[in-house]
């Protein structure tokens, strides 16, 4: 933390520094959480991989939007990247010059060419690259970025809900595979409690909307759960 200029003192700590340090320690307990769920084996670990991959990857994408148009560099955003997931590690490299959500003009960057890989790029044109998740921003028409999160919670919840079932699903493939005995896994717990936070986020939205009257806009961000 301290390579990103972090110091004791209170002043130091303004938004941009806060928001440093909390995903790097969040870096830090997705890292080694999936390295414990690895050496689990079994579908423990099959199931948390995925789980814990897509949740890798999904704070990839929220770093790199929510960091355009501010003074962190591209190297920082790199470090501010979990070491694995879909997105590790081609990714990640290409999340780290995106320089907008969906712009039109979209470059890429040859790896073979001698290039910097300081070309800009959109994240959609980054993210519709893997199959996993080109259904998220098929949801999204251009200009849509308030309604990113909701299509990820969405994606989350329905990988939550099959870590219940005998079956789940083969990344990057579509395909299914079946566990058996999938009801002795520890996956099933890291999934209820998440699914319980969305409720949480359901209800909270709700409440918001009540409160300011604003009743129409409910279905806005409710994520379903069953």
């Amino acid at each position: 933390m301290s390579s990103h200029g972090l110091g004791p003192k209170p002043k130091d700590l303004d938004d941009m520094n806060i928001e440093i340090m909390r995903n790097t320690l969040y870096k830090a307990y997705l890292e080694d959480f999936y390295r414990f769920c690895q050496k689990l084996g079994g579908a423990t670990s099959e199931i948390m991989s995925d789980l814990l991959s897509f949740e890798a990857d999904r704070r990839a994408v929220n770093i790199s939007i929510n960091s355009i148009g501010t003074e962190l560099t591209r190297e920082d955003r790199r470090k501010l990247y979990s070491n694995f997931g879909l997105l590790y590690p081609y990714g990640h490299e290409e999340l780290a010059v995106c320089e907008d959500l969906d712009q039109n003009d979209v470059y890429n960057i040859s790896r073979d060419s001698g290039s910097s890989g300081c070309l800009p790029l959109q994240v959609r044109g980054v993210m519709e690259k893997y199959p996993p998740y080109q259904s998220i921003f098929a949801k999204l028409s251009y200009g849509e970025s308030q309604l990113l999160d909701k299509a990820f919670y969405e994606e989350e919840v329905k990988r939550l809900c099959l870590a219940f079932e005998q079956q789940y699903p083969l990344m990057p493939h579509e395909l299914l595979y079946v566990f058996f005995g999938l009801q002795f896994h520890y996956a099933v717990f890291f999934a209820y409690i998440r699914l319980r936070e969305q409720e949480i986020r359901n209800l909270m939205w709700i409440s918001e909307c009540v409160a300011q009257n604003q009743k129409s806009r409910v279905h806005d961000s409710v994520v379903f759960i069953f």
